[in-house]
């Protein structure tokens, strides 16, 4: 009998164990909604579990957005309103100047040539490049020719014409001593002065201030020319020489497509002008015709006559203040005339070191007179007479026809 009071217990605790107490069933009856009307606890929606700091901050953020995105939207309905509004008086501003331009008549005033080019200065440039250069018909012409369009597009743009910037990137050819960095300097003169760019300054490089001498070197030297030329003229001398067409891998060819960039993107800011011998610079641009097309004025300088440099000699004299004495300049044509059937003939250049040498042979002859006590006198001193030239001739007659000399 006690045994079977103990097992009802038994049984009757167990199953107790085994269903779920009140609270879990709360619970889950909390948690769970109703699957037929799709309401319930876990439905419901109570902001005061929502008020802590961080949920508001997220608020702000949103409400932050919606701000941002409608300042965008109204600033994009602006900038477009702008647009439209722009091209509207761009259209306007043309139509009234072709209207301004289609009434005038054709006999308006437009100025005087000479008043341009005398307020430019762009006159007494010309003339000074007649004075120092003797000779060069052929590129002084081709100069007045530049200049000449420079002087009409300013007067279009005075009385309110269409221009255009010419292209105004040049190339020099000639032998050395022909005058072309002097001509260089003259333009950028020019140009200055017209308004065609700032300073008018001159740098002049060679390959060895562009390219470089390993990877990554290149672009640095080049663009750091660029930089010092900007606002002026940029001259190179032998610019043949960047190209080297048995080398794939030359750096001047990184040096080049820098230069092409900047002559065609920037040639309101630079001028650039190539120079070297005729042939070569040929060649050149039959390597790299992107440069040719960038050139609007090829220029040749062609090589001196006899008579034209005795009369180079005759202004270096002058402007150095000395004077020939009466055989000193038929003795100078008689050494020009030998010289230039040398090797390494460099017009101007020869005639520079043949003076430089007659002068130093002028002042050795006085200053042996006066050092044996002989009074010396300014006709001495400015004085260059034909031993002083004959010197040189009988040193170039000894060394033979091939023989390199100054």
């Amino acid at each position: 009998m006690m045994k079977c009071a103990i097992l009802s217990l038994a049984l009757s605790s167990g199953a107790m164990a085994f269903q779920p107490s009140r609270m879990g069933s709360l619970s889950r009856t909390t948690l769970m909604a109703d699957p037929m009307t799709g309401t319930g606890p876990s439905l419901d929606y109570n902001p005061d579990k929502y008020t802590d700091e961080a949920n508001s901050a997220n608020h702000r953020k949103l409400g932050d957005a919606l701000k941002d995105g409608d300042i965008e939207r109204k600033k994009s309905e602006e900038e477009a309103f702008a647009r439209e509004n722009a091209m509207q008086l761009a259209r306007e501003e043309r139509q009234r100047k072709i209207d301004f331009m289609a009434s005038m008549p054709d006999d308006t005033a437009a100025g005087k040539v000479q008043d341009f080019m005398y307020k430019g200065g762009v006159t007494e440039i010309l003339e000074q490049l007649d004075h120092d250069l003797i000779g060069l018909l052929p590129v002084k012409k081709r100069v007045r020719e530049i200049a000449a369009l420079l002087v009409l597009d300013k007067m279009r743009r005075k009385l309110g014409f269409e221009t255009a910037v010419p292209s105004l990137h040049m190339c020099f050819t000639g032998a050395p001593g022909t005058g072309k960095t002097t001509v260089a300097v003259r333009m950028g003169q020019i140009l200055q002065r017209m308004g065609y760019c700032r300073t008018g300054h001159v740098v002049v490089a060679t390959r060895d201030d562009l390219v470089g001498q390993y990877v990554g070197h290149t672009a640095p030297k080049t663009k750091e020319v660029i930089k010092k030329s900007m606002g002026g003229v940029l001259l190179i001398d032998e610019a043949y020489y960047l190209y080297n067409a048995a080398n794939d891998r030359d750096y001047g060819q990184e040096s080049i497509e820098i230069l092409l960039n900047v002559m065609e993107q920037q040639q309101e800011d630079i001028i650039v002008v190539l120079a070297g011998y005729k042939d070569r610079m040929d060649r050149f641009f039959s390597y790299i015709p992107g440069m040719a097309s960038r050139i609007g004025n090829h220029i040749d300088f062609p090589n001196y006559e006899i008579e034209e440099l005795v009369s180079i000699a005759k202004v270096m004299i002058r402007d150095l203040e000395y004077e020939l004495d009466g055989e000193a300049d038929a003795m100078f044509k008689t050494y020009i005339e030998k010289r230039i059937t040398m090797p390494f003939f460099s017009n101007a250049r020869t005639v520079r070191n043949a003076m430089d040498r007659a002068r130093m042979n002028s002042a050795i002859r006085v200053f042996n007179e006066g050092i044996g006590g002989q009074q010396i006198t300014v006709d001495d001193l400015r004085k260059i007479k034909s031993d002083d030239f004959k010197i040189i001739l009988d040193e170039i007659i000894a060394a033979g026809d091939n023989a390199i000399v100054a």
